[in-house]
């Protein structure tokens, strides 16, 4: 049993361990905004590229609107429900020492 309430340390030093709860998911929120931001650009060139046709159904309004709108949503709702959930479980998987009673989060957890 006591071996189960030991503090689990880092490999990089103790100087690591109250920044890295901090720093992941930061990381994280970076290069998932930089892969969304991607993604609601290819929307974007998408309607660019069907413009015209678009653009004779609903008008020349009607179809920067639908871009625009196409694009903003990917990006807000790929962050909202992926981005911020992941970030707020990489977060509190750092934050508590045992987040789960598995052995392999003893194991993996040393190495972040």
């Amino acid at each position: 049993m006591e071996e189960n309430n030991k503090q689990l340390k880092s490999i990089w030093g103790k100087w690591w361990e109250p920044i890295r709860k901090w720093f992941y998911p930061a990381w994280l929120i970076y290069e998932t905004s930089i892969r969304f931001y991607d993604y609601a650009l290819s929307v974007h060139n998408y309607f660019i590229k069907q413009h015209n046709y678009i653009a004779s159904y609903i008008g020349e309004t009607g179809a920067q609107t639908i871009d625009v709108s196409c694009s903003v949503a990917t990006f807000v709702i790929c962050s909202a429900f992926l981005t911020v959930p992941a970030c707020f479980a990489l977060y509190k998987f750092f934050k508590s020492e045992r987040l789960t009673s598995i052995q392999f989060e003893d194991k993996i957890k040393p190495f972040f």
